[in-house]
């Protein structure tokens, strides 16, 4: 029962998400292909998600500038690249690898590197603080009878 209530209150949001009947293409093949580019282009105003599931107004506009394209018959990668020359590199949610964003691609590694060497400093100065551990009585005999020894 609380499963039905749940979806039953979830259910409105998650159809404006899609966006409203107006906006979808009559063709569901269309409008199938224009919600798979819509997923792969970043909204500008939230920044983490989708325009398919971004309610900003920025990308209620380029949901319809997609669908217009997809609708005039241009391929997935045509508009893909109209919206990426327009905006672009910071509206695709996954970036190309170039020299311009080798940066964002490599910062994970490098913060990891740097975390590491970090732990790696903080462990050896540690080691170095409580210095080597006091001989037991058996020890400290052993090194005298070497010591008498020579």
């Amino acid at each position: 029962m609380r499963a039905l209530l749940f979806a039953l209150v979830l259910a409105p949001g998650l159809a404006l998400a899609v966006g409203r009947p107006s906006e979808m293409l009559p063709n569901p093949a269309a409008e199938a292909r224009a919600q798979e580019i819509g997923r792969e282009l970043r909204c500008m105003v939230c920044q983490n998600q989708s325009i398919e599931d971004s309610e900003a107004d920025l990308a209620r506009d380029l949901r319809r500038l997609v669908r217009e394209r997809v609708a005039a018959g241009e391929s997935s990668d045509a508009v893909r690249d109209y919206v990426h020359a327009r905006y672009g590199d910071f509206v695709l949610l996954r970036p190309p690898f170039n020299w311009v964003t080798a940066p964002l691609w490599a910062l994970p590694v490098i913060v990891l590197g740097i975390g590491g060497l970090v732990l790696l400093r903080m462990r050896r100065r540690q080691a170095a603080r409580t210095g080597p551990a006091p001989l037991t009585d058996e020890e400290r005999a052993r090194l005298a009878a070497l010591e008498k020894e020579l």
